[in-house]
């Protein structure tokens, strides 16, 4: 697997597979936060002391592989483009602080893009997992065995009262995040889903945009993840998780035929005018690409459109961000020329659905 190939492929392999409620659940992720024990945390970290991190995972993991998880590939920061960067970002390879740092920090991508490894990140290791649709339990299973496979080289900062030591508090303890990234058009359209998320925070749950802290829900897409790391188990924080997950998916499907029964002439109507701009716009900006991705995807789910799969969505939502557009114009744009090839690249897409 090179760098070329992370670049090139806008769907990494593991989305290609659908997993259970995949009509609603898009993916669900573990994330897990260590430290060598014998080095100061990142923040405060000499350059000496992150060159030894990274080359000591270098040596020990590069062009490894771990049961399913192939020919680990090491992406330095420092040899990538901004445009480059971008494109890991929004493949979710890689967070936007590690994209921030130039020197001796990285990413170990395994071949099939489900796993990868951050290197001086806000921590010395941040290890993430993905699964497609609802399967918290078997990423949390993989992750830990991942965490120990690492620990076998490496001797983690770890307390016996705190847990594992992170460098921002809120990690302490499991170090971990567990999170489902949940599309949800119908709770959107219904305003019930601004309704929810207040009740969701009080059972120390946070709701997110697409790209996690500070971004935005574009498409009605959705991450929820574990606030409290600290006084609970990692299969409790993932069994509190998956509950409220539950009952979100559960009042999806509900807000979907609520919708269908007293508004279904309306809501095709929607769809299908949807349908029309993506096949048909010249220009199209990316919150209103996002829109009518979520509505195509929706009459994908519905059973409206049924020539198009409904990996769609995963696929487009990342084709259409600035810096993939960039990657696959080879150029810089300008935003307004940002808009014009995101419709181009969108109907062109689309066209090969309609003639296979």
């Amino acid at each position: 697997m090179s760098l070329q190939q992370f670049m090139n492929e806008a769907i990494s392999p593991w989305m290609k597979q659908e997993g259970p409620d995949s009509d609603i659940v898009l993916s669900s992720r573990i994330r897990l936060a260590r430290n060598f024990s014998q080095h100061p945390f990142p923040i405060i970290a000499s350059e000496e002391t992150l060159s030894q991190v990274l080359e000591f995972i270098q040596e020990e993991f590069q062009n490894h592989s771990f049961r399913d998880y192939k020919n680990f590939e090491l992406v330095q920061m420092k040899d990538l483009q901004p445009i480059e960067k971008r494109v890991l970002v929004e493949k979710h390879l890689i967070s936007p602080h590690l994209a921030e740092k130039a020197e001796k920090s990285a990413s170990l991508i395994s071949q099939n893009e489900q796993v990868s490894i951050m290197i001086n990140e806000e921590d010395h290791i941040r290890i993430q997992l993905y699964f497609p649709g609802f399967q918290l339990d078997q990423a949390l299973e993989q992750a830990s065995q991942l965490d120990d496979w690492l620990e076998e080289k490496v001797d983690y900062a770890f307390d016996e009262k705190r847990g594992y030591l992170t460098a921002c508090p809120t990690n302490v303890g499991t170090g971990m995040r567990a999170s489902v990234m949940m599309h949800l058009p119908a709770l959107s359209m219904t305003s019930q889903i601004n309704r929810m998320t207040p009740a969701i925070n009080q059972l120390g749950l946070v709701v997110r945009g697409i790209y996690g802290e500070g971004s935005e829900a574009l498409g009605s897409i959705f991450q929820i993840s574990n606030q409290i790391t600290l006084g609970k188990s990692e299969e409790d924080i993932v069994e509190d998780l998956h509950s409220v997950v539950k009952q979100l998916i559960d009042q999806e499907r509900k807000a979907r035929e609520a919708l269908m029964s007293r508004s279904g002439i309306q809501l095709e109507d929607r769809i299908f005018r949807s349908y029309g701009v993506l096949t048909h716009s010249r220009i199209i900006e990316s919150k209103e690409a996002a829109r009518c991705l979520s509505d195509l995807r929706l009459g994908i789910d519905l059973g409206f459109i049924e020539h198009i799969p409904r990996t769609i969505l995963n696929e487009l939502m990342v084709l259409t961000q600035p810096g993939f557009l960039q990657q696959y114009a080879k150029e810089t744009l300008s935003p307004d020329e940002r808009d014009i090839r995101r419709a181009s690249l969108i109907r062109e897409r689309l066209q090969l659905e309609n003639e296979e």
